[in-house]
């Protein structure tokens, strides 16, 4: 039996509708107040660290108070009446507490041997302990924990003269230890240790206070939230009906839409494959009008390379006819000075002869592998393009280990590199760079030789940077660039070498990188 057909679909779009989005609101309000919970643990635990560290900041504050005024009242005294201001400072202290309801009182230690022991100090203000005032105390004596908290505290006083100390004493008008935190201060005019502290269950019994508050007001929160979500649930369920009811309608006009078009497509298909073949003899033509292209500006760079070798060889040959012709109008021309000069002109024609070999051997096709060295086959790609470089005023260094081997295909390596490099040369021409340059030098790893080629041009401004492989793509102004070498030496390194053609940013300007298999 078929579940679905086209008369339930539009019932049953509803009901799974109803049910990813039930789904869906269930899943958001759990996680949502897994996650208002977890923030609230994070929220308060932050609180309690606060209100510690607050509390701490609090009780050096009280105790900077009380140090600062006996300080401004010393000032006023002398040796004669000091004692008399100790008596006053002392009845003072006794009757001071910051926060009644937290037990919070000044107590203060004369200090007579602060190295501590059992008569260390004489206890001379605690309004929690009046048993113990004026009475010698010891740094043995050991809270409800056994903690040595006297000790500890005065280790502190000796190395930095102040301490934050947490012990076990009893409340006032009360029986019971309690945690206490205190900090203690050292005055050393008069050898009072002057210290304040809080109750812990005082600053717990605070927490637990902003902890209801808190708790209340995420509960609230939550509650709200999800009566939010149930609203837009039933929001959303009663669209989804409204919204069937025109789905059979929008069925019936797919159903004719589609017949239509099914009509269509049989009709299509019965011309397809005439258009696939008129397609491919279209990519066909374009392809070979590319390579047709590619060929027609490699000749006229290889004209023009040849072009700037032969200049030089040219004028030396004109200067030599020049001082035959001379020498003969003069009637000096022996045999001697016409062998040397045929010698020299046979010279240069041989470097001009060499020079079309180089070309033609470098632009001749080859279909196999063969073993070569990098480095030579760099002095064979400078030997058509170093006039082109010079005649620019570019510098080119070439740092190459002689030892470095390459086995892949010569002739079409050689028009990768010369590709890049004529480009280089394009872009510093174009943006008239001072001082031109453009390194090559190579490098080996465990599985391959990369081959590096920078220029000072300034970088290439196109984001991502490969796009410069793309075809068609160029940055040179009007007619000067076709936008297929990048994209053709892309092709010979990946596709026919197995290697990599990268490029990158460099210092001064782009840096190609060149990745064959050794």
């Amino acid at each position: 039996m078929q579940l679905i057909t086209e008369k339930n679909i539009s019932k049953i779009t509803i009901y799974v509708f109803i049910i990813i989005m039930t789904t869906m609101i269930l899943m958001i309000s759990y996680f949502y107040v897994k996650k208002t919970y977890e923030d609230f643990d994070k929220q308060m635990d932050k609180f309690v660290q606060d209100y510690y560290k607050n509390q701490k900041i609090m009780l050096r504050k009280e105790i900077d108070t009380i140090i600062d005024v006996i300080k401004y009242n010393a000032t006023k005294s002398d040796e004669e009446n000091e004692e008399e201001l100790k008596k006053d400072t002392v009845r003072l202290l006794n009757n001071i507490s910051f926060d009644e309801d937290k037990s919070n009182y000044i107590f203060v230690y004369e200090i007579l041997d602060i190295n501590g022991g059992d008569n260390f100090a004489k206890l001379l203000v605690n309004p929690n302990r009046p048993d113990l005032l004026s009475q010698l105390i010891s740094t043995n004596y050991e809270d409800a924990n056994g903690k040595k908290f006297r000790e500890e505290f005065m280790k502190d006083i000796r190395k930095k003269g102040e301490s934050l100390t947490e012990y076990a004493y009893k409340k006032v008008n009360s029986d019971i230890s309690n945690q206490k935190l205190s900090y203690f201060r050292y005055f050393p005019r008069w050898k009072w240790v002057i210290a304040v502290g809080v109750y812990t269950d005082d600053i717990e019994e605070e927490i637990s206070k902003n902890r209801e508050l808190l708790q209340k007001s995420i509960q609230n929160q939550v509650v709200q939230n999800i009566l939010l979500f149930a609203l837009f649930l039933s929001i959303a369920i009663v669209i989804s009906i409204l919204v069937s009811q025109k789905i059979d309608d929008v069925l019936k006009s797919y159903q004719r839409r589609v017949k239509a078009k099914t009509d269509e497509l049989n009709e299509l298909n019965e011309t397809l494959e005439k258009r696939v073949e008129d397609e491919i003899e279209k990519n066909r033509e374009h392809e070979q009008l590319l390579v047709q292209k590619t060929k027609f500006i490699a000749l006229g760079e290889m004209i023009s390379n040849i072009a700037h070798q032969w200049r030089q060889p040219l004028s030396e040959l004109s200067s030599i006819f020049m001082n035959i012709k001379f020498k003969y109008y003069m009637e000096r021309l022996d045999e001697k000075t016409m062998n040397k000069k045929v010698k020299e002109a046979e010279a240069v024609l041989e470097f001009m002869s060499h020079t079309i070999d180089d070309f033609r051997n470098f632009f001749m096709p080859k279909k196999s592998k063969e073993e070569f060295f990098l480095r030579s086959s760099m002095d064979s790609i400078m030997t058509i393009i170093s006039s082109a470089l010079s005649n620019n005023s570019i510098l080119m260094d070439i740092d190459i280990p002689e030892d470095i081997k390459l086995n892949t295909y010569a002739n079409e390596f050689q028009q990768v590199v010369l590709n890049i490099i004529t480009n280089a040369k394009d872009v510093l021409i174009q943006n008239k760079v001072e001082e031109p340059w453009i390194k090559i030098y190579a490098k080996e790893s465990d599985n391959n030789v990369i081959l590096l080629i920078e220029d000072n041009g300034g970088g290439i401004k196109v984001e991502p940077k490969s796009k410069v492989f793309e075809p068609y793509f160029t940055t040179k102004k009007d007619s000067d660039g076709t936008g297929i070498g990048l994209y053709m030496s892309k092709i010979i390194v990946e596709k026919n070498m197995n290697g990599k053609l990268r490029v990158r940013d460099s210092k001064f300007g782009a840096r190609f990188e060149i990745f064959l298999p050794k």
